[in-house]
């Protein structure tokens, strides 16, 4: 093989390995099995339903790890400890204000700069999978 031939080669595979190591996985919010908690119905509820429930408590942190995991540890960082990119959630507390501007965040996204920082979940995630995040939130120590 002649070095004509390998120099577009080469060319080629540095691109592939930049674009592999500089991947961030897939930027797409993803589903969220709710399997396991009691649907919540059509009307949005204000505050989380899983944080005093000692029924549903354990199976939404399950549940909310997976969909935070999938959805939010690539900005807000592995186990809810942000690395300064996003807001440290933990820092977050667990009032009926805070409830709301979580869920107002999550449903309507971010825009700062006329840049959008975080995609709305609106229309993808259904309430129990928010709420079962904001569990799993609430329960990473700070």
């Amino acid at each position: 093989m002649s070095l004509r031939n390998i120099l577009p080669a080469l060319a080629l595979l540095s691109l592939v390995s930049a674009s592999d190591a500089l991947a961030h996985g897939d930027g797409a919010p993803q589903p969220v099995d709710t399997s396991g908690l009691e649907p919540l119905g059509e009307e949005w509820v204000a505050t989380n339903p899983y944080r005093n429930n000692p029924k549903l408590h354990d199976i939404a942190v399950e549940i909310g790890s997976r969909g935070y995991n999938s959805n939010c540890a690539r900005c807000h960082g592995l186990e809810v400890k942000s690395g300064g990119m996003a807001p440290d959630l933990r820092e977050l507390g667990e009032s009926e204000t805070e409830d709301a501007w979580f869920l107002s965040r999550v449903l309507q996204g971010a825009t700062v700069g006329g840049r959008q920082k975080m995609p709305p979940f609106e229309g993808l995630l259904n309430q129990e999978a928010i709420w079962a995040i904001r569990t799993y939130i609430d329960a990473q120590p700070e």
